[in-house]
């Protein structure tokens, strides 16, 4: 018996060895070019910390639309121009569909939830986020009926000021509420200290990910956490996920299993009660799930409502004919619907070229999730990748004049509104933005209602030009803190 046991396992041996001698040897990767890397720092000499996607469109003026950075030790393939992030992002399928491994958000959020995961849990999770907002009204009547109900909250608000300057953050308020909604299942009086405490810490949070730390931290964990440059961040996550955790188990009786699905936060218990074999919706990835949610849902929408009033106050023609067009169309009193842009050419347009000029969301790391060719080149499995969305929306070759706030980039000759294929803010492929259609939706009514209602100046004694449009420091491309001022348009409406 021993015998042929020993027999066996030297014929599955052989086998074995056989097949792998009939399959050869691996090929070895073939990396695009790039610049000469130093000991230790890699390239790092070469990217300036507040404008990293800049410094990277100039060295693909030297190295072409597809090259090698390294980044300390690590390898990254950078990717610039529409044309080279357009067939990796949509012409790879599932090989560029993995998230690299970067060091804060594996502290964070372990691996789980919906923006930094990868393979089953990734896949489980965004299916589940894409099913679960379609049924609650995203893109449908149900939420535009929300949004609008923001929207008068929010004019409310900037009634209050009378004309006089109010915070350009406030106009933050509405947008995030909306996410919080379809999270949570309610909506915040804007004073309620749970609403305030959400906003300052999603703040705060946003601002310390960006910091040139964080970054020093993500490219040399070890020397980072030597020096603890994670820790600030790590707190307010900790305060953040606290208030989370509050409001998750507030929804707990109030979602049984098989009972009504009212939120977001409902579905999500439901889905880890039943129906969850490989634990794939248990507490953490629940709470990480949340988490994602809540940052990003709140952080990209509410900046880009921020970005086009600003933009609107210190382009005061451009003003000027959004108003002109919304009077002709809508009126003074009634209040914009979904299906307005189709009536709204110039009001889209503008809409879209704030989202292009802002570029607020530089770039995204993606990972091969195998050994993938691109663009001539052999990467092997876990090579980082960096599709530059800023280098697609500021691309001379897509645009007319790609440094300048232009809507004229999204209009036809006749004054038609024009889809262009270089427009990827929500970037594109298997990891497009899931929350695309309710941003989308969210932008569009609230721009169109305040510019309906409101004139958007700057505050006294500051002309149009003196606004500031330099970006803060965030983890997205944050506008500058400062006031404008709403003045009511039609009074008595």
């Amino acid at each position: 018996m021993a015998l042929l046991l020993l027999g066996l396992l030297g014929l599955l041996g052989l086998l074995a060895l056989l097949r792998a001698c009939t399959r050869g040897p691996r090929p070895a990767p073939r990396w695009p070019p790039g610049p000469r890397p130093l000991p230790l720092i890699g390239n790092l000499h070469l990217l300036r910390v507040s404008q990293q996607d800049q410094s990277l469109m100039e060295l693909s003026e030297r190295f072409g639309p597809v090259f090698t950075v390294h980044l300390g030790w690590q390898k990254t393939v950078v990717l610039s121009g529409y044309e080279a992030v357009k067939e990796a992002l949509v012409g790879t399928g599932q090989q560029l569909a993995g998230r690299p491994p970067i060091a804060i958000f594996q502290l964070i959020q372990g691996g789980g939830g919906i923006f930094f995961s990868s393979g089953a849990r990734w896949k489980a999770a965004r299916q589940f986020t894409v099913r679960t907002l379609h049924g609650l009204g995203v893109g449908r009547g149900p939420v535009a009926d929300k949004v609008l109900q923001e929207l008068r909250c929010l004019m409310g608000q900037l009634d209050h000021y009378g004309g006089r300057p109010f915070p350009l953050a406030l106009l933050g308020w509405a947008p995030s509420n909306i996410t919080f909604a379809l999270l949570f299942g309610q909506r915040f009086d804007y004073r309620d200290p749970v609403f305030v405490s959400l906003l300052r810490l999603i703040g705060e949070v946003m601002v310390l990910l960006g910091a040139p730390g964080l970054q020093l931290f993500n490219i040399y964990p070890r020397l980072g956490a030597l020096l603890q440059l994670h820790r600030p961040v790590l707190r307010k996550i900790e305060e953040l996920r606290a208030v989370l955790m509050t409001l998750l188990e507030a929804r707990r009786p109030l979602a049984p299993g098989g009972g009504p699905v009212h939120c977001y936060v409902d579905a999500l218990l439901q889905q880890g009660q039943g129906g969850d074999p490989d634990g794939l919706f248990a507490q953490t990835n629940v709470v990480a799930c949340v988490l994602d949610m809540v940052m990003a849902g709140t952080e990209t929408t509410s900046a880009t409502l921020q970005w086009a009033a600003l933009l609107m106050g210190k382009h005061p023609s451009v003003q000027d004919r959004v108003q002109e067009e919304l009077d002709r169309v809508l009126g003074p009193g009634r209040p914009p619907r979904p299906e307005d842009q189709r009536s709204l050419p110039y009001t889209t347009a503008v809409l879209h070229e704030v989202q292009r000029f802002i570029t607020l969301l530089p770039h995204m790391p993606r990972c091969t999730v195998s050994d993938t060719r691109l663009h001539g080149y052999l990467l092997p499995k876990g090579t980082p990748v960096v599709p530059l969305l800023s280098s697609v929306l500021l691309d001379k070759t897509q645009w007319e004049t790609p440094h300048q706030f232009n809507p004229g980039h999204f209009l036809d000759a006749s004054g038609c509104f024009v889809k262009r294929a270089a427009f990827l803010p929500f970037s594109a492929g298997r990891r497009v933005c899931v929350g695309e259609s309710l941003a989308r939706t969210e932008l569009f009514l609230l721009f169109a209602g305040l510019l309906q209602r409101f004139r958007l100046l700057p505050p006294p004694g500051l002309s149009p030009a003196g606004l500031d449009t330099t970006p803060r420091p965030a983890f997205t491309m944050r506008p500058p803190a400062q006031v404008l001022c709403a003045v009511p348009r039609h009074q008595g409406h």
